[in-house]
């Protein structure tokens, strides 16, 4: 894939979940990048294949499935939430903890039992693989500290563990920001920020 000029720049997500889809598209659209989720290009949706070393690992994963159907250039994210009183769980498995748990409420009702008389440091991290624009595969690491609630906020703007993850940054849990203070300040965000300023270094975009 060559480098574009007065043109945006086309690239893929290698998501189905439209609240994230949404959320970068937020942040990557005002520079000039078109960002297509799977099903936009009738995509099959990704398997489950994610592996247990690192978030790198997972995101190499999940890029290079979709790269099996498109030599568009790739993005995929795996995000954690890591809690360091509990040996930094659940970390690499935390969309797997809501699923084993049976839904958002008990796996926050688990964590705040837990953490009992506990530090409730914690950090979101969130790591991006970029595929098919260099000859090898190129990563982005965002990271953004706070602490676990002792109760689930009342408000819910957000999605996965945002209720319960204080951000220190802002001083409110991400559920209680909008969408544009989140995305100033995210784990994400900043991982996507940085891979903006490669792209923007490099050629491919010039916003």
């Amino acid at each position: 894939m060559g480098k574009i000029e007065n043109m945006n720049f086309e690239i893929i997500l290698a998501t189905s979940n439209k609240h994230k889809l949404k959320e970068v598209r937020d942040i990557l659209s005002p520079h000039g990048i078109v960002l297509y989720g799977l099903s936009d290009l009738n995509l099959p949706p990704l398997q489950d294949k994610e592996g247990d070393s690192s978030y790198e690992e997972n995101a190499f994963i999940k890029a290079k499935e979709v790269s099996k159907y498109t030599t568009y250039p790739i993005i995929a994210d795996d995000t954690g939430l890591e809690i360091e009183a509990l040996n930094n769980r659940p970390g690499i498995h935390s969309s797997r903890y809501i699923e084993e748990c049976g839904g958002r409420e008990q796996a926050f009702k688990n964590i705040i039992h837990d953490l009992e008389g506990r530090d409730r440091k914690a950090k979101f991290i969130s790591t991006i693989c970029l595929l098919n624009v260099e000859d090898k595969p190129l990563y982005f690491v965002g990271e953004t500290w706070g602490h676990i609630r002792e109760e689930v906020s009342q408000k819910d703007n957000g999605f996965g563990y945002d209720p319960i993850f204080y951000c220190e940054e802002i001083n409110k849990t991400y559920s209680e920001i909008s969408e544009q203070e989140k995305n100033q300040v995210s784990h994400r965000a900043k991982a996507l920020k940085k891979l903006l300023t490669y792209l923007r270094i490099y050629g491919y975009i010039s916003k």
